[in-house]
């Protein structure tokens, strides 16, 4: 089957890319003519475990290209996925103008038959705005509007599209929905459904998703605080809690704060569609209140080791992405704890492996970034660890001890033993125990 993806971010080049390996010719779409170039040369612009395989094997076979020209691009495909940015707006809404500009210069250019469909979050109506430009052009036999959101992690996003937990399909049209089960049928041979359901339905489903799980992680933060003031200990109460069915052990793990480009995007907007339905969300609006405030913590916590003094002290800090396994840093809790260290007049020695280039260009050049994760510890008062990659699950605690001004270590993913790191000499602080 001939495919077009639009937009080669994170969702489109995971799509794209993964269409691909299973037999389909793609062409992915972007604006960026650098960026285009780049793929082009056999350069994966993200980094995402296990992409950059897939998108050498399939571009040197002939299945997956890449374009800037979107006429060219969508000629001979089938079906054209947008997979464009929603950024929030200045009052929290999704801002849908990238897919509306496309969609409106895809009326202009389709000629024969296609299935044009949503992969980007969107908000509930959105399939309707992008139908009526559509209609205003050409006839309804030439096209289908399917909202097709995605579930995607970053750091396991192929994964999670080779091998999906479900798809959710939302349909207006017998032969949309044929052509999309078709495309999808190889994905789902382990008996995982294939979720067709109403267009509307569809486009929440995505953002209930997401709101629900961010939901649960600002639940636990507050668990955790709470644990903290009571004496308890939340990774007992996490294992108590998930070992109900009911619950399940998924998304209880306390912490700074969640970023990315998903949860802060999607519960903001969500709520503010609510707002817009005369409808008061305040569930959500606690969840966000809540985020905020937990990506503060560890600062709190170091700024009380130190005595409210902080100018003049180095503090090292562990991981700089929203997660592991990515390079994204959209929201990441590390951009509140490193304006904050800064703003009280500490210096920053900061390792990541992969999210520094990206922090340098769009946070800040101010801090020190360092080539290993052992030279951000020299000369530092303590380490923060933010992001819980796996090269910090297993270090070497001596080479940490001897490192540091003082042995004090703030973990604000609750990576290390608590017994262990006291045993060891450690002053050591974490989220929740």
């Amino acid at each position: 089957m001939n495919i077009a993806v639009v937009g080669t971010g994170y969702v489109g080049l995971v799509t794209g890319t993964c269409f691909a390996e299973t037999g389909n010719h793609v062409v992915c779409i972007d604006i960026d003519a650098r960026k285009v170039q780049r793929m082009k040369d056999g350069e994966v612009p993200i980094y995402e475990p296990g992409l950059e395989v897939l998108f050498e094997r399939n571009t040197k076979a002939g299945r997956l290209s890449f374009t800037t020209d979107l006429r060219e691009g969508i000629r001979q495909a089938k079906i054209v996925f947008l997979a464009l940015p929603t950024p929030p707006g200045e009052d929290g809404s999704a801002d849908l103008q990238y897919i509306l500009k496309v969609a409106a210069d895809l009326s202009e250019m389709i000629e024969d038959y296609k299935v044009i469909v949503d992969k980007s979050t969107v908000p509930v109506g959105t399939a309707e705005k992008v139908e009526a430009i559509l209609a205003s052009k050409l006839s309804r036999d030439k096209y289908d509007v399917v909202s097709n959101p995605e579930f995607l992690r970053e750091g396991v996003a192929v994964e999670d599209f080779l091998k999906p937990d479900r798809v959710v399909i939302g349909v207006n049209s017998q032969k949309a929905e044929e052509t999309m089960m078709k495309l999808y049928e190889p994905f789902v041979r382990q008996g995982n459904p294939i979720i067709v359901m109403d267009i509307r339905s569809a486009e929440l489903t995505k953002y209930a998703a997401n709101a629900y799980l961010a939901t649960r992680i600002s639940f636990m933060n507050e668990i955790a605080n709470l644990c903290e003031r009571l004496g308890a200990d939340v990774d007992h109460v996490r294992k108590g809690m998930g070992s109900d069915t009911r619950i399940g052990k998924r998304f209880l793990f306390p912490g700074v704060g969640y970023g990315g480009s998903c949860f802060p995007k999607d519960v903001m907007a969500l709520s503010k569609a609510a707002a817009d339905s005369q409808y008061n969300f305040q569930i959500l609006e606690a969840v966000m209140k809540v985020n905020e405030k937990q990506k503060e913590v560890l600062f709190d916590k170091i700024n009380l080791y130190f005595e409210g003094k902080l100018a003049g002290k180095t503090i090292a800090i562990w991981g700089l992405a929203f997660k592991p396994e990515t390079d994204d840093i959209r929201e990441a809790p590390a951009i509140t704890v490193i304006h904050q260290l800064l703003a009280a007049g500490a210096r920053v020695n900061a390792y990541d492996p992969e999210a520094m280039p990206n922090f340098k260009a769009q946070v800040t050049d101010k801090i020190n970034y360092c080539d290993d994760m052992y030279d951000a510890l020299k000369g530092a008062d303590a380490l923060a660890v933010v992001t819980e990659w796996s090269l910090f699950r297993m270090p070497d605690f001596e080479t940490i001890k001897s490192s540091l001004n003082q042995a004090a270590v703030f973990d604000g993913r609750n990576v290390y033993n608590v017994k262990d790191m006291l045993d060891m000499g450690f002053h050591y602080e974490s989220i929740g125990r």
